[in-house]
C-alpha cells in the first residue's frame, strides 16, 4: 500500500539552509498568524521529522507551536527575540545553544513568524559570532544570497548587536565540520 505523496510531509515556506544540513531557516511552521493553518503546521513538522531535524528553536515572543511539536515528538528549544528591547541577552543564550547543538551533530531549523529581516539577522548574526564569517556585510550578504531578498534595517540592527556579544571560549565549532556555504 503506497502512502501518498504526503506522507513526507511539505517543507515550510521559504524554506533555506543557512548551514548545510545543520541549521536551516523558515517561516514558522504551519505560517504565521492570519495565515496559520493547523493541517499545514500538522504538514510541514511530519517533513522537519522525516528530514531528520532534531530540534525547532523558536524566537517568537510569543508560545505558539510548543505545544504542537511537543505533540509530534519534536524537541524545541525558544529564544524569545524582542522587537523593542536589547537583543543580546537572547542571542547570546540563543547563539550559545545552536553552537552546542551544530558541534553535537545535531540539524536544526530557526524560525520566527515569518521569514523576515529578523530571523535573516539572527543567522547572519549567528555566522559572525561564531566566527564562521566576517566581517558582518560578509555575513549579512550571504544571508541575502541564500534567502533571495535584500535584508533591511531590523535585521542589521540584530546583526549589529550579535558582533557585540562576546562568545564563550568553551565552544569550539572546529569539530562541527558545519560545511557552511561561502
Amino acid at each position: 500500500m503506497t502512502k501518498g505523496k504526503w506522507a513526507a510531509g511539505l517543507a515550510p515556506r521559504h524554506f533555506t539552509w543557512v548551514i548545510k544540513d545543520r541549521l536551516g531557516i523558515s517561516e514558522r511552521p504551519g505560517g504565521f498568524a492570519p495565515n496559520h493553518r493547523k493541517v499545514r503546521r500538522q504538514e510541514e513538522i511530519i517533513w522537519l521529522r522525516v528530514q531528520g531535524f532534531t530540534e525547532i528553536v523558536s524566537l517568537l515572543t510569543s508560545s505558539h507551536n510548543l505545544t504542537a511539536y511537543d505533540e509530534h515528538g519534536v524537541a524545541w528549544a525558544h529564544f524569545p527575540l524582542p522587537s523593542t528591547s536589547d537583543p543580546r541577552g537572547p542571542l547570546s543564550e540563543c547563539y550559545e545553544h545552536i553552537e552546542r547543538a551544530i558541534c553535537n551533530n545535531e540539524k536544526l531549523l530557526l524560525h520566527q513568524d515569518e521569514l523576515g529581516d529578523r530571523v535573516m539577522g539572527v543567522a547572519a548574526g549567528y555566522l559572525l559570532w561564531s566566527g564562521r564569517l566576517s566581517p558582518a556585510p560578509r555575513a549579512v550578504s550571504l544571508l541575502e544570497h541564500v534567502v533571495g531578498k535584500q535584508m533591511g534595517a531590523a535585521g542589521r540592527e540584530v546583526v549589529a548587536a550579535a558582533a557585540s556579544i562576546k562568545r564563550d571560549k568553551r565552544l569550539d565549532h572546529s569539530k562541527s565540520g558545519d560545511g557552511s556555504k561561502e
